[in-house]
């Protein structure tokens, strides 16, 4: 895929699913303008906003006429049009379809605790919290992280030796759950996440694009 100088972003920098797409471009090394939408930002009710986007949520990716929504399809189509493949997605179907269906998994698995604990901790005021609530979506969060941490401890990243696409939409909410303030509850200890986690820190498209970012 030829560097497209209109490759445009729209999100809000702060939304999760927004990260995951930014980070792919950082780690693919593709040029992109972000435009502020969602949230505060607004614009995502607009005509034009709808028209590239139906569901009227963020991230869109738009490079000229064609636009594209739903993150991770994003990631798929980012590093298969990326001259013609790339590592984060590997080519052999067996090794890619191990990818997909972590990708997959992070958000059937992960996404409905781990939203209901970020919007308890995050989103909700601290006289309106239910930390039973929230206790009980830590443990049902920590159970889908269980997971990843059993195939963490087998190799570096969770598909293999090397950071593939499914290691995105995983590690944008892997800072969420270390960073967060959890209001003095109690989280599992899973050690091989965290080395894991340490080792996404060191790179510098997660330190931009996550790290950097404030939860909110």
């Amino acid at each position: 895929m030829p560097d497209s100088p209109n490759r445009i972003v729209w999100g809000r920098a702060t939304s999760s699913n927004v990260m995951k797409v930014l980070w792919g471009l950082a780690e693919l090394n593709l040029p992109f303008e972000r435009i502020d939408a969602g949230g505060a930002f607004g614009r995502t009710d607009t005509p034009e906003y709808r028209a590239m986007n139906p569901t009227g949520l963020v991230p869109t990716l738009q490079e000229g006429a064609f636009s594209l929504w739903e993150s991770n399809a994003i990631l798929r189509y980012l590093a298969h049009a990326d001259r013609g493949a790339s590592p984060l997605w590997p080519a052999d179907p067996r090794a890619r379809a191990n990818v997909d269906r972590w990708m997959d998994a992070q958000q059937t698995v992960l996404n409905p605790p781990m939203g209901q604990v970020f919007r308890g901790l995050v989103r909700t005021p601290a006289e309106r919290r239910d930390l039973t609530a929230i206790a009980a979506a830590i443990e049902e969060t920590a159970k889908a992280w269980r997971i990843v941490e059993a195939a963490l401890g087998r190799h570096d990243y969770i598909a293999g030796p090397d950071l593939t696409l499914c290691d995105i939409p995983w590690g944008v909410h892997a800072h969420r759950w270390f960073r967060m303030d959890y209001q003095g509850l109690s989280r599992p200890d899973l050690p091989a996440l965290r080395a894991w986690y340490d080792r996404l820190c060191r790179r510098p498209g997660y330190q931009q694009h996550v790290v950097a970012t404030p939860i909110a």
